[in-house]
């Protein structure tokens, strides 16, 4: 082949590689590579470059703002407002409006009722715990969860695993001892330690205080509730002891021939033993006739 004709056709190559080129920018618009970012970016929340979102060139729609830099954005550093905002507590829970004349000390809902509280000590394995709730969940179940403050200092994600399944969070002290026996002061500091758990974890102290090693609160443990903020102390009528570890038809058997309609039951996280019991256990509240609700539910 002639010098010549190699050279010709080397120029009709770069002509029609121009040519395309063209094409495409008039498809595209000149900031046709912004737009694809912007629409990939819309269509995968999260994913691409993070430096759209806080481009000051960037007017959200088709392109940079007329006049605008077209320089390459720089990540945008987080101010301590931003920080703040990303760290604070969800929104407190909605909690279902008590019914008048509910008792500072409530042992158990009405007895005319047809409704029945399960309630649990909120400590132990997570995996247990977090199997107790997934088991009342499918059962379409909600649980009150007295949770101990300790507890949620190892197990922080708790707070928000109970509350997102529905579930209510209560009060039952930091450290689990016995508060009867303590004075005005380390009462209050039991009571107040937890309760500051919960605010910072779920934004709300939860309406529910239940004193720990003892089934009822003595005047002044009430009196350092109230102090904190609980207007009310949620005891129970039924002990079926799980905490013992019996067998699964040995602790259904003790809550089903204790409960009736109003009953407050008290129950443990933590114990495989109240996993493996509680199909029976609502198997046998549903043929009574009774349904489990959250205490606040039973009250309402």
């Amino acid at each position: 082949m002639s010098t010549d004709r190699r050279t010709v056709l080397r120029t009709a190559a770069r002509l029609a590689t121009l040519t395309a080129a063209g094409g495409l920018l008039a498809a595209c618009g000149s900031d046709g590579h912004r737009r694809a970012d912007h629409e990939a970016l819309a269509a995968h929340p999260g994913s691409g470059d993070p430096s759209h979102t806080t481009d000051p060139a960037w007017n959200g729609a088709e392109g940079p703002a007329s006049g605008a830099p077209t320089a390459s954005p720089q990540p945008a550093e987080e101010t301590p407002a931003a920080a703040a905002q990303a760290t604070a507590p969800p929104a407190p829970p909605v909690l279902t409006p008590l019914a008048p004349g509910t008792p500072v000390e409530v042992v158990s809902g009405p007895r005319t009722s047809k409704y029945v509280a399960l309630t649990f000590h909120g400590s132990g394995d997570p995996k247990l715990a977090t199997a107790l709730l997934t088991a009342a969940e499918q059962r379409g179940v909600h649980l009150t969860v007295m949770v101990v403050g300790s507890w949620l200092d190892q197990q922080p994600q708790m707070a928000r695993r109970i509350l997102d399944g529905g579930h209510e969070l209560g009060n039952h002290t930091q450290n689990h001892l016995n508060i009867s026996a303590m004075t005005p002061d380390q009462a209050r500091a039991e009571i107040a330690q937890c309760a500051d758990r919960l605010m910072r974890l779920t934004g709300s102290i939860g309406r529910w205080f239940r004193p720990s090693a003892a089934q009822y609160a003595t005047p002044t443990v009430r009196d350092q509730a109230r102090a904190v903020g609980y207007e009310h102390v949620l005891s129970f009528d039924v002990d079926p002891r799980d905490y013992s570890d019996p067998s699964a038809a040995e602790l259904q058997r003790r809550v089903l021939t204790s409960v009736r309609g109003g009953s407050v039951v008290a129950l443990h996280m933590g114990h495989q033993c109240t996993i493996d019991a509680l199909p029976g256990i609502l198997d046998g509240l549903a043929k009574a006739g009774l349904q489990p609700v959250t205490a606040s539910q039973l009250c309402a």
